[in-house]
């Protein structure tokens, strides 16, 4: 099955939320080998303004894969999950994630481009809390490989 050109301009809404509990931001920062102590310290973190401990700026994407999950698992889309290459990702803060927030992400399909046997899907995710506060904006693109690549 190839891709689905009208995935384009497609969005997903919401799904579960996703609550940020401090034992996640510590796992995932000394996963990512970030060592700021208000990953890890209620009172670093308050000491820099914040209520509670701070995520490491990449954890934005814990969220955002359950937004693209949607997409990879749509049988409308074509993508074969194998066949896969993360190619770019980026993330625009709004404002730091921290422990307690209850987060929801919306997916839009930016872009579908084909290459070759195979496309280029560029995702936007909108990462906001559950009250509807913009938390992150995340965009990434996949390359799904074609048939004999």
């Amino acid at each position: 099955m190839s891709i689905n050109p009208d995935l384009q301009g497609r969005s997903y809404p919401a799904a579960e939320v996703y609550d940020v509990g401090r034992e996640k931001i510590r796992e995932f920062a000394k996963a990512v080998k970030a060592s700021n102590p208000a990953h890890f310290d209620v009172e670093a973190a308050k000491a820099l303004g914040h209520s509670d401990l701070v995520a490491p700026p990449t954890f934005a994407i814990i969220v955002a894969q359950r937004a693209d999950a949607q997409l990879v698992q749509d049988p409308e889309s074509g993508i074969d999950f194998s066949r896969v290459v993360h190619a770019d990702q980026r993330f625009t803060h709004h404002r730091p994630i921290v422990a307690g927030d209850r987060l929801v992400a919306e997916l839009h399909v930016d872009g579908v481009r084909a290459m070759g046997g195979g496309a280029m899907i560029t995702t936007r995710s909108e990462i906001s809390t559950e009250a509807g506060e913009k938390v992150a904006t995340t965009t990434s693109s996949i390359l799904v490989r074609g048939e004999g690549q």
